[in-house]
Protein backbone atom coordinates (compact mmCIF):
# COMPACT_ATOMS: atom_id res chain seq x y z
CA UNK A 1 0.00 0.00 0.00
CA UNK A 2 1.43 3.38 -0.99
CA UNK A 3 1.88 5.93 1.77
CA UNK A 4 0.41 9.36 1.19
CA UNK A 5 3.32 11.74 1.86
CA UNK A 6 0.97 14.35 3.29
CA UNK A 7 0.05 11.91 6.04
CA UNK A 8 3.63 11.51 7.30
CA UNK A 9 3.92 13.06 10.76
CA UNK A 10 6.78 15.55 11.04
CA UNK A 11 8.71 15.79 14.30
CA UNK A 12 8.95 19.58 14.42
CA UNK A 13 10.98 19.61 17.63
CA UNK A 14 13.61 17.35 16.12
CA UNK A 15 13.70 19.32 12.87
CA UNK A 16 14.12 22.57 14.82
CA UNK A 17 16.95 21.14 16.94
CA UNK A 18 18.68 19.82 13.82
CA UNK A 19 18.34 23.16 12.01
CA UNK A 20 19.54 25.13 15.06
CA UNK A 21 22.69 23.01 15.39
CA UNK A 22 23.49 23.60 11.74
CA UNK A 23 23.02 27.35 12.06
CA UNK A 24 25.68 27.63 14.75
CA UNK A 25 28.38 26.41 12.36
CA UNK A 26 27.61 28.78 9.46
CA UNK A 27 29.07 32.30 9.25
CA UNK A 28 27.69 33.20 5.82
CA UNK A 29 24.17 34.72 6.16
CA UNK A 30 23.20 33.93 2.55
CA UNK A 31 24.33 30.31 2.81
CA UNK A 32 22.47 30.05 6.10
CA UNK A 33 19.12 31.19 4.71
CA UNK A 34 19.64 29.05 1.61
CA UNK A 35 19.88 25.95 3.81
CA UNK A 36 16.87 27.01 5.90
CA UNK A 37 14.64 27.62 2.88
CA UNK A 38 15.76 24.41 1.19
CA UNK A 39 14.94 22.46 4.34
CA UNK A 40 11.46 24.04 4.58
CA UNK A 41 10.57 23.19 0.98
CA UNK A 42 11.91 19.66 1.17
CA UNK A 43 10.75 18.60 4.64
CA UNK A 44 7.42 20.42 4.87
CA UNK A 45 6.34 19.84 1.26
CA UNK A 46 5.68 23.47 0.38
CA UNK A 47 5.41 24.57 -3.23
CA UNK A 48 7.92 27.30 -2.63
CA UNK A 49 9.54 29.36 0.12
CA UNK A 50 11.72 32.45 0.11
CA UNK A 51 13.45 34.75 2.53
CA UNK A 52 13.90 38.49 2.55
CA UNK A 53 17.13 39.55 4.27
CA UNK A 54 18.03 42.95 5.70
CA UNK A 55 21.04 44.68 4.13
CA UNK A 56 22.38 47.18 6.65
CA UNK A 57 24.73 48.84 4.15
CA UNK A 58 21.79 49.91 1.98
CA UNK A 59 19.13 50.04 4.71
CA UNK A 60 16.80 47.84 2.69
CA UNK A 61 15.45 44.30 2.50
CA UNK A 62 16.26 42.07 -0.46
CA UNK A 63 14.85 38.71 -1.46
CA UNK A 64 18.02 36.62 -1.30
CA UNK A 65 16.86 33.06 -1.76
CA UNK A 66 13.85 31.32 -3.30
CA UNK A 67 13.30 27.57 -3.59
CA UNK A 68 10.50 25.37 -4.88
CA UNK A 69 8.56 24.56 -8.02
CA UNK A 70 9.27 26.39 -11.25
CA UNK A 71 6.68 29.08 -11.80
CA UNK A 72 6.27 29.63 -8.07
CA UNK A 73 9.77 30.79 -7.22
CA UNK A 74 10.50 34.50 -7.05
CA UNK A 75 13.57 35.86 -8.93
CA UNK A 76 16.40 36.27 -6.42
CA UNK A 77 17.69 39.82 -5.99
CA UNK A 78 14.98 41.20 -8.25
CA UNK A 79 12.60 42.02 -5.40
CA UNK A 80 13.81 44.76 -3.06
CA UNK A 81 11.93 46.31 -0.16
CA UNK A 82 12.60 49.70 1.36
CA UNK A 83 11.75 50.35 5.00
CA UNK A 84 8.59 52.06 3.68
CA UNK A 85 7.37 48.89 2.01
CA UNK A 86 3.95 47.82 3.46
CA UNK A 87 5.19 44.34 4.34
CA UNK A 88 8.19 45.74 6.21
CA UNK A 89 6.18 48.52 7.90
CA UNK A 90 3.73 45.93 9.21
CA UNK A 91 6.49 44.34 11.27
CA UNK A 92 8.65 47.31 12.27
CA UNK A 93 6.42 50.35 12.88
CA UNK A 94 4.98 50.77 16.36
CA UNK A 95 1.52 51.84 15.22
CA UNK A 96 1.02 48.45 13.57
CA UNK A 97 2.30 46.39 16.50
CA UNK A 98 -1.25 45.50 17.65
CA UNK A 99 -1.77 43.63 14.37
CA UNK A 100 0.99 41.13 15.03
CA UNK A 101 0.86 41.01 18.82
CA UNK A 102 0.44 37.44 19.95
CA UNK A 103 0.94 36.20 16.40
CA UNK A 104 4.04 34.45 15.14
CA UNK A 105 3.05 34.77 11.46
CA UNK A 106 0.77 36.75 9.19
CA UNK A 107 -1.45 34.45 7.12
CA UNK A 108 -3.27 35.91 4.13
CA UNK A 109 -6.61 34.35 5.15
CA UNK A 110 -6.38 36.12 8.50
CA UNK A 111 -5.71 39.61 7.20
CA UNK A 112 -9.34 40.51 6.59
CA UNK A 113 -10.33 39.09 9.96
CA UNK A 114 -7.66 41.04 11.84
CA UNK A 115 -8.96 44.39 10.62
CA UNK A 116 -12.39 43.89 12.19
CA UNK A 117 -11.12 43.66 15.73
CA UNK A 118 -12.73 46.53 17.61
CA UNK A 119 -9.56 47.64 19.38
CA UNK A 120 -7.93 48.08 15.98
CA UNK A 121 -10.56 49.81 13.86
CA UNK A 122 -12.18 51.93 16.55
CA UNK A 123 -9.36 54.41 16.77
CA UNK A 124 -7.78 57.13 14.71
CA UNK A 125 -5.41 54.75 12.92
CA UNK A 126 -8.14 52.47 11.57
CA UNK A 127 -7.96 53.92 8.07
CA UNK A 128 -4.18 53.61 7.95
CA UNK A 129 -4.38 49.99 9.07
CA UNK A 130 -6.98 49.07 6.44
CA UNK A 131 -4.89 50.67 3.72
CA UNK A 132 -1.69 48.99 4.92
CA UNK A 133 -3.30 45.54 5.15
CA UNK A 134 -4.74 45.93 1.67
CA UNK A 135 -1.24 46.68 0.32
CA UNK A 136 0.29 43.80 2.32
CA UNK A 137 -2.33 41.52 0.81
CA UNK A 138 -1.35 42.67 -2.68
CA UNK A 139 2.35 42.19 -1.97
CA UNK A 140 1.87 38.69 -0.62
CA UNK A 141 -0.24 37.79 -3.62
CA UNK A 142 2.44 39.05 -6.02
CA UNK A 143 5.01 37.01 -4.10
CA UNK A 144 2.89 33.84 -4.33
CA UNK A 145 2.95 33.74 -0.53
CA UNK A 146 0.13 32.79 1.81
CA UNK A 147 2.09 33.35 5.03
CA UNK A 148 4.86 35.66 6.23
CA UNK A 149 6.98 34.94 9.30
CA UNK A 150 9.13 37.76 10.74
CA UNK A 151 12.59 36.97 12.12
CA UNK A 152 13.50 39.43 14.87
CA UNK A 153 16.77 39.85 16.73
CA UNK A 154 15.78 41.85 19.79
CA UNK A 155 13.70 44.64 18.18
CA UNK A 156 15.42 44.53 14.80
CA UNK A 157 13.74 42.82 11.87
CA UNK A 158 16.54 40.71 10.38
CA UNK A 159 14.50 38.78 7.80
CA UNK A 160 11.03 37.76 6.62
CA UNK A 161 10.25 34.17 5.69
CA UNK A 162 7.75 33.88 2.82
CA UNK A 163 5.75 30.66 2.53
CA UNK A 164 3.82 29.45 -0.48
CA UNK A 165 1.01 26.92 -0.49
CA UNK A 166 1.49 23.35 0.69
CA UNK A 167 1.36 20.66 -1.97
CA UNK A 168 -1.89 19.30 -0.54
CA UNK A 169 -3.26 22.90 -0.47
CA UNK A 170 -4.34 22.57 3.17
CA UNK A 171 -3.93 25.54 5.50
CA UNK A 172 -1.02 25.85 7.86
CA UNK A 173 -2.02 24.66 11.30
CA UNK A 174 -0.84 26.24 14.52
CA UNK A 175 1.85 23.63 15.13
CA UNK A 176 3.38 24.42 11.75
CA UNK A 177 3.21 28.17 12.32
CA UNK A 178 4.83 27.72 15.75
CA UNK A 179 7.63 25.75 14.10
CA UNK A 180 8.19 28.46 11.48
CA UNK A 181 8.23 31.13 14.19
CA UNK A 182 10.76 29.23 16.30
CA UNK A 183 12.86 28.57 13.22
CA UNK A 184 12.71 32.25 12.26
CA UNK A 185 13.75 33.28 15.78
CA UNK A 186 16.76 30.97 15.70
CA UNK A 187 17.56 32.10 12.17
CA UNK A 188 17.48 35.77 13.21
CA UNK A 189 20.03 35.13 15.95
CA UNK A 190 22.18 33.05 13.62
CA UNK A 191 21.98 35.69 10.88
CA UNK A 192 22.96 38.40 13.36
CA UNK A 193 25.87 36.30 14.61
CA UNK A 194 26.95 35.64 11.03
CA UNK A 195 26.78 39.35 10.22
CA UNK A 196 28.84 40.20 13.31
CA UNK A 197 31.38 37.55 12.34
CA UNK A 198 31.62 39.01 8.83
CA UNK A 199 31.89 42.54 10.22
CA UNK A 200 34.76 41.43 12.45
CA UNK A 201 36.41 39.63 9.54
CA UNK A 202 36.18 42.76 7.36
CA UNK A 203 37.56 44.89 10.19
CA UNK A 204 40.38 42.43 10.77
CA UNK A 205 41.20 42.44 7.05
CA UNK A 206 41.16 46.24 6.99
CA UNK A 207 43.39 46.39 10.08
CA UNK A 208 45.76 43.84 8.55
CA UNK A 209 46.03 45.92 5.37
CA UNK A 210 46.77 49.02 7.43
CA UNK A 211 49.30 47.05 9.45
CA UNK A 212 51.09 45.77 6.34
CA UNK A 213 51.16 49.32 4.98
CA UNK A 214 52.77 50.44 8.24
CA UNK A 215 55.34 47.65 7.93
CA UNK A 216 56.10 48.72 4.35
CA UNK A 217 56.59 52.31 5.48
CA UNK A 218 58.93 51.16 8.24
CA UNK A 219 60.95 49.04 5.83
CA UNK A 220 61.23 51.96 3.40
CA UNK A 221 62.82 54.11 6.12
CA UNK A 222 65.74 51.67 6.23
CA UNK A 223 66.33 51.98 2.50
CA UNK A 224 66.20 55.76 2.77
CA UNK A 225 69.08 55.65 5.25
CA UNK A 226 71.19 52.81 3.86
CA UNK A 227 71.94 53.00 0.14
CA UNK A 228 72.97 49.33 0.09
CA UNK A 229 69.60 48.12 1.32
CA UNK A 230 67.76 49.73 -1.62
CA UNK A 231 65.80 46.79 -3.00
CA UNK A 232 67.57 44.40 -0.60
CA UNK A 233 64.66 44.24 1.84
CA UNK A 234 62.13 43.34 -0.83
CA UNK A 235 64.40 40.74 -2.42
CA UNK A 236 65.23 39.03 0.88
CA UNK A 237 61.53 38.96 1.73
CA UNK A 238 60.63 37.37 -1.62
CA UNK A 239 63.49 34.85 -1.43
CA UNK A 240 62.51 33.88 2.12
CA UNK A 241 58.87 33.25 1.23
CA UNK A 242 59.92 31.28 -1.87
CA UNK A 243 62.34 29.12 0.14
CA UNK A 244 59.68 28.39 2.75
CA UNK A 245 57.18 27.36 0.07
CA UNK A 246 59.76 25.15 -1.63
CA UNK A 247 60.52 23.45 1.71
CA UNK A 248 56.85 22.53 1.92
CA UNK A 249 56.84 21.41 -1.71
CA UNK A 250 59.84 19.09 -1.27
CA UNK A 251 58.47 17.68 1.99
CA UNK A 252 61.25 18.93 4.27
CA UNK A 253 58.88 21.13 6.31
CA UNK A 254 55.24 21.79 7.11
CA UNK A 255 54.19 25.41 7.55
CA UNK A 256 50.70 26.83 8.06
CA UNK A 257 49.44 29.97 6.31
CA UNK A 258 50.32 32.14 9.32
CA UNK A 259 53.96 31.14 8.98
CA UNK A 260 54.15 32.57 5.46
CA UNK A 261 52.66 35.86 6.59
CA UNK A 262 55.04 35.97 9.55
CA UNK A 263 58.15 35.33 7.47
CA UNK A 264 56.92 37.96 5.00
CA UNK A 265 56.65 40.55 7.78
CA UNK A 266 59.95 39.42 9.28
CA UNK A 267 61.65 39.81 5.91
CA UNK A 268 60.36 43.35 5.49
CA UNK A 269 61.65 44.28 8.95
CA UNK A 270 64.77 42.12 9.26
CA UNK A 271 67.10 45.12 8.98
CA UNK A 272 64.90 47.67 10.79
CA UNK A 273 67.54 47.92 13.54
CA UNK A 274 69.92 49.57 11.09
CA UNK A 275 68.00 52.78 11.72
CA UNK A 276 69.98 52.94 14.99
CA UNK A 277 73.33 52.46 13.18
CA UNK A 278 75.19 55.69 12.22
CA UNK A 279 75.12 56.42 8.49
CA UNK A 280 78.90 56.74 8.34
CA UNK A 281 79.09 53.07 9.29
CA UNK A 282 76.16 51.95 7.11
CA UNK A 283 77.55 53.62 4.00
CA UNK A 284 81.24 53.08 4.62
CA UNK A 285 82.88 51.79 1.44
CA UNK A 286 85.94 50.29 3.10
CA UNK A 287 86.37 47.54 5.69
CA UNK A 288 84.70 48.16 9.04
CA UNK A 289 86.86 48.41 12.13
CA UNK A 290 86.24 45.91 14.93
CA UNK A 291 84.39 48.61 16.88
CA UNK A 292 82.27 49.57 13.88
CA UNK A 293 81.50 45.91 13.19
CA UNK A 294 80.24 45.44 16.76
CA UNK A 295 77.96 48.45 16.32
CA UNK A 296 76.71 47.03 13.01
CA UNK A 297 76.00 43.62 14.60
CA UNK A 298 73.81 45.36 17.15
CA UNK A 299 71.15 45.98 14.51
CA UNK A 300 69.64 42.54 15.14
CA UNK A 301 68.99 43.22 18.83
CA UNK A 302 67.96 46.82 18.16
CA UNK A 303 65.50 45.62 15.52
CA UNK A 304 63.93 43.04 17.84
CA UNK A 305 63.55 45.71 20.53
CA UNK A 306 62.07 48.24 18.10
CA UNK A 307 59.27 45.95 16.91
CA UNK A 308 58.32 44.72 20.38
CA UNK A 309 55.59 47.38 20.80
CA UNK A 310 53.95 46.03 17.62
CA UNK A 311 53.17 42.74 19.40
CA UNK A 312 54.29 40.75 16.37
CA UNK A 313 54.12 36.94 16.44
CA UNK A 314 57.29 35.39 17.87
CA UNK A 315 58.23 33.98 14.46
CA UNK A 316 58.53 37.55 13.15
CA UNK A 317 60.71 38.68 16.05
CA UNK A 318 62.88 35.56 15.76
CA UNK A 319 63.62 36.27 12.11
CA UNK A 320 64.66 39.83 12.93
CA UNK A 321 66.82 38.88 15.91
CA UNK A 322 68.49 35.71 14.67
CA UNK A 323 68.94 36.00 10.89
CA UNK A 324 72.72 36.38 11.37
CA UNK A 325 73.11 33.26 13.50
CA UNK A 326 75.18 30.46 11.97
CA UNK A 327 74.38 26.76 11.97
CA UNK A 328 77.81 26.03 13.52
CA UNK A 329 77.27 28.53 16.36
CA UNK A 330 79.70 31.18 15.11
CA UNK A 331 77.02 33.76 14.36
CA UNK A 332 75.42 36.55 16.37
CA UNK A 333 73.85 37.85 18.57
CA UNK A 334 73.53 34.73 20.78
CA UNK A 335 75.71 32.11 19.13
CA UNK A 336 72.85 29.65 18.61
CA UNK A 337 73.58 26.36 16.85
CA UNK A 338 71.67 23.93 14.62
CA UNK A 339 68.05 23.42 15.63
CA UNK A 340 68.33 26.16 18.27
CA UNK A 341 68.06 28.68 15.46
CA UNK A 342 64.36 29.40 14.70
CA UNK A 343 63.45 28.24 11.22
CA UNK A 344 62.35 31.73 10.13
CA UNK A 345 65.85 33.00 10.88
CA UNK A 346 67.51 29.97 9.27
CA UNK A 347 65.56 30.59 6.05
CA UNK A 348 66.25 34.31 6.07
CA UNK A 349 69.96 33.71 6.65
CA UNK A 350 70.17 31.90 3.30
CA UNK A 351 68.06 34.55 1.54
CA UNK A 352 70.05 37.41 3.09
CA UNK A 353 73.44 35.91 2.22
CA UNK A 354 72.42 35.13 -1.36
CA UNK A 355 71.23 38.69 -1.96
CA UNK A 356 74.32 40.15 -0.26
CA UNK A 357 76.60 38.16 -2.58
CA UNK A 358 74.69 38.94 -5.79
CA UNK A 359 74.18 42.66 -5.08
CA UNK A 360 76.71 45.22 -6.24
CA UNK A 361 78.16 47.73 -3.78
CA UNK A 362 80.20 50.88 -4.40
CA UNK A 363 83.44 48.99 -3.63
CA UNK A 364 82.71 45.69 -5.42
CA UNK A 365 80.59 44.12 -8.14
CA UNK A 366 78.02 41.53 -7.20
CA UNK A 367 78.81 37.86 -7.80
CA UNK A 368 77.19 35.88 -10.57
CA UNK A 369 74.22 33.83 -9.35
CA UNK A 370 76.02 30.58 -10.13
CA UNK A 371 79.01 31.57 -7.99
CA UNK A 372 76.75 32.69 -5.14
CA UNK A 373 74.86 29.40 -5.24
CA UNK A 374 78.14 27.46 -5.04
CA UNK A 375 79.02 29.42 -1.90
CA UNK A 376 75.59 28.78 -0.39
CA UNK A 377 75.88 25.05 -1.14
CA UNK A 378 79.47 24.86 0.19
CA UNK A 379 78.42 26.39 3.51
CA UNK A 380 75.44 24.13 4.14
CA UNK A 381 75.85 22.56 7.57
CA UNK A 382 78.35 25.18 8.71
CA UNK A 383 76.93 28.65 8.07
CA UNK A 384 73.49 27.55 6.93
CA UNK A 385 70.80 25.06 7.87
CA UNK A 386 70.91 22.42 5.09
CA UNK A 387 67.10 22.33 4.63
CA UNK A 388 66.61 25.91 3.37
CA UNK A 389 69.85 25.54 1.36
CA UNK A 390 68.39 22.54 -0.48
CA UNK A 391 65.18 24.48 -1.17
CA UNK A 392 67.26 27.41 -2.49
CA UNK A 393 69.21 25.08 -4.79
CA UNK A 394 65.94 23.70 -6.15
CA UNK A 395 64.62 27.22 -6.76
CA UNK A 396 67.83 28.12 -8.60
CA UNK A 397 67.67 24.98 -10.74
CA UNK A 398 64.07 25.84 -11.62
CA UNK A 399 65.13 29.36 -12.65
CA UNK A 400 63.02 30.97 -9.91
CA UNK A 401 65.87 32.93 -8.25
Amino acid sequence: MAVNPTMIKIDYKRELESASKGMIMIHDPKLLIKLIVRMIVRKLRIKHAAMILYESDNNRYVLNISRGEAGHRIPVGFTKFSTDSPLIKLFVEKQFKPLIEGRNAIVMDDINRIIWRENVVDNSTGGDIKELLHKVNQQMDSLNSIACVPAFYQDDLMAVLLLGQKHDETKFDQEELNFFAALASDAAMAIRNAQLFNDLSREAKRNRELFIQTILVLSSTIEAKDTYTHGHTERVTNYSVAIARQMVANGSAEFDKDFFENIYISGLLHDIGKIAVPEKILNKTGRLTDEEYEIMKGHTLKGADMVRPLNLPQECVDGIRYHHERFDGAGYPDGLTGAEIPITAAIMAVADAYDAMTSSRPYRKGLDKEVAMREIKKNAGTQFNPLPVQAMIELYNQGRV
